[in-house]
């Protein structure tokens, strides 16, 4: 019997502690410590970054500073960063702050996407397709994200068809990917397996990355299946940062260096150092002051022998 026959040589890392990380904290981090932990993010070796959100600042005052944390970081060289937006006014405020890539927004539950967005599924894919258009219009390029495929905290089991449907919608308006989002870990690898099979008839593997949370423990497992079936670009966030503050028990991401250290392991590479991603772990600590649950941020890389 052979295990693991399909793993492939590399895969691609997306992180979004800086966004999806920080917009569930009690409090609201100072831009300069926003700025410091992307720089240890980026030092680490992680290239593709989702920085903020060009939402309502009363709906979600952590990231009310977007513009100032945009221009402060700057373009970087070999570095993509975008920020979500939600209609045209949110990618208006993007676009002057100078970001040529953005990424728009579902979710696969009705109840969900009125409590996160204010608005109907239909009238979200309305205004997503308002924004595709402005971007095509200025060759800003576009991701896309459906939220809660795995499951709802108010709706229960979601119809993959549905969510499958919705993804289609978001590549044909212009987003060159999109990510499948287990907002609230509930997900476990044979439900997991059915969803990565069942997008996988419809859209290419491509245009496709997983967005696990932890909140049961199942986030590593589930992207290992992804991994197994091709699926090639993951999102992650340093020591688990993160949740939802609009599904209620959305515990944090996959953690960045959990997943890092299996791949590692596996002879997958990512691009990123294990040890310079710890240490922006203990950047993140900082920032938000508190302990994180990332597994190997805490335990730490293990000391390799010489061989």
């Amino acid at each position: 019997m052979q295990l693991f026959a399909s793993l492939p040589d590399r895969v691609t890392l997306v992180e979004v502690s800086p966004r999806d990380g920080l917009q569930n904290e009690p409090g609201t981090v100072a831009t300069a410590d926003k700025l410091r932990l992307v720089e240890a993010l980026l030092a680490a070796g992680l290239t593709r970054l989702e920085l903020t959100s060009f939402v309502s600042k009363s709906r979600i005052p952590q990231l009310a500073d977007a513009e100032e944390l945009v221009r402060a970081l700057g373009p970087r060289e070999g570095v993509r960063a975008w920020a979500l937006v939600p209609n045209a006014q949110g990618y208006g405020r993007a676009r002057a702050a100078g970001l040529t890539e953005m990424a728009v927004f579902v979710s696969a539950s009705e109840t969900h996407n009125r409590k996160n967005v204010g608005a109907t599924i239909a009238d979200t894919l309305a205004r997503i397709r308002e924004v595709a258009s402005l971007a095509r219009a200025d060759d800003v390029r576009l991701r896309g994200y459906v939220s809660c495929v795995w499951g709802c905290p108010y709706e229960g089991e979601i119809a993959v068809g549905g969510a499958v449907a919705l993804a289609r919608t978001l590549v044909d308006a212009g987003c060159e990917q999109v990510s499948l989002g287990d907002t609230i870990g509930v997900g476990t690898p044979v439900q997991t397996a059915r969803i990565v099979d069942a997008f996988a008839r419809e859209l290419p593997l491509d245009t496709l990355a997983l967005h696990l949370h932890d909140t049961r423990g199942t986030a590593l497992a589930n992207a290992l299946t992804g991994l197994e079936l091709g699926v090639r670009t993951f999102d992650t966030s340093v020591g688990g940062l993160g949740g939802c503050p609009f599904a209620p028990g959305a515990a944090g991401n996959l953690a960045t260096e959990d997943l890092v250290y299996m791949l590692d392991g596996m002879g997958v590479r990512t691009g990123v150092d294990l040890a310079a991603l710890c240490e922006a772990g203990r950047v993140a600590q900082e920032v938000v002051g508190r302990r994180l649950p990332g597994k190997v941020l805490n335990a730490g890389p293990p000391v390799r022998r010489p061989s």
